[in-house]
């Protein structure tokens, strides 16, 4: 229950982090802005200050902010009306990619600091399988990539432990939160038992303050890296063969992952948070409809050709990319479900 309500608070910070960017940008420039809500609605209270409601909302998930005059100037229209001119279509191209990319701006930034915390503080060092060879001892024993070997640190310790034990090796793995025996009969290689696993050591040893923000903005760099990498799998793969990367998971799966990962100690989670920060930056960059990368996208194409594409166009794009998503989300978290 406590990871949970970790994870959730900490999912709604990010939101609410994200959309916070878009609110204080858009504010310092003078623009128009309506709302500012905390959750989603129904609304449970709101107060007016000044030109703006700033909202408690029923759905404790996150955050919006709404922005007058988002939707663009109608088509055909030559300028804004006189009190229009706060408007978010009526301003310039560059004050409208900065309100826009802010929100990306900030989950970077929140990414980053959460990893900096935990450069400084140091993780606890966990084993890990990383690959299982095909028609490997590891295999007929049933091992999994991504199950945590118990009572290793170090895969040194482990390769000793099964050359220790060329009969026979017996130990325990963490997999999706419960313990697993698992009996392996190692096969000589050149004469060294092995059982045909690769191994991904975790943890890190803890750093000074100025090392660990340039270790930590050098991950987050890596990080978003990966991430643009696994998106473009992602849609390659669903595109070419109909189907999911294992390994991808919607909201619930996120909180089964989290579960998992608390195990290890509560700097994990905060681990969890960070990689899922850099992620929300990544995927709202990238130029695709319906997120801001898409309308970051739009602005560009605008100062090219000289002119806003038609809003009939713009909608028609931004509406399939939104059922994309939303097809995407509800494939991601029926496989989630059916893992549960």
């Amino acid at each position: 229950m406590l990871t949970f309500l970790i994870v959730l608070i900490g999912l709604s910070l990010l939101i609410l982090g994200h959309e916070a960017g878009h609110f204080v940008t858009a504010k310092m420039f003078g623009l128009k802005v309506d709302e500012f809500g905390i959750g989603f609605p129904p609304r449970l209270k709101g107060w007016k200050r000044g030109e703006t409601t700033y909202s408690l909302n029923w759905l404790p998930f996150g955050g919006f902010v709404k922005i007058a005059g988002e939707d663009r100037i109608e088509d055909g229209q030559v300028a804004p009306a006189a009190d229009e001119r706060r408007y978010f279509f009526a301003q310039p191209a560059w004050r409208r990619l900065i309100v826009i990319g802010a929100g990306v701006a900030i989950n970077f930034l929140l990414g980053w600091f959460l990893l900096t915390g935990i450069f400084m503080i140091g993780t606890p060092s966990i084993l890990a399988v990383g690959k299982v060879d095909p028609g490997s001892p590891a295999e007929a024993a049933e091992l999994k990539a991504g199950d945590i070997l118990r009572d290793f640190q170090t895969a040194d310790q482990f390769i000793a432990f099964i050359q220790g034990h060329p009969d026979s090796a017996q130990f325990t793995v963490l997999r999706d939160g419960k313990e697993v025996a698992i009996a392996a009969a190692p096969e000589a290689e050149n004469g060294t038992p092995r059982i045909g696993v690769s191994l991904a050591e975790g943890g890190a040893a803890r750093t000074s303050f100025f090392a660990a923000i340039r270790d930590a903005f050098l991950a987050s760099l890596k990080i978003c890296w990966f991430t643009l990498q696994a998106f473009y799998a992602l849609v390659k793969n669903l595109f070419l063969h109909a189907s999911l990367l294992e390994g991808v998971v919607g909201p619930v799966g996120i909180f089964s992952v989290a579960s998992e990962t608390s195990r290890f100690g509560l700097i994990y989670l905060f681990n969890l948070l960070a990689v899922i920060s850099l992620n929300l930056a990544v995927m709202n960059l990238i130029p695709f409809p319906a997120l801001d990368g898409g309308r970051l996208f739009l602005i560009l194409v605008e100062k090219i050709k000289g002119s806003p594409v038609p809003k009939r166009v713009e909608a028609l794009v931004n509406g399939i990319g939104f059922a994309f998503l939303i097809l995407l989300m509800v494939l991601v978290t029926v496989r989630d479900v059916a893992h549960w």
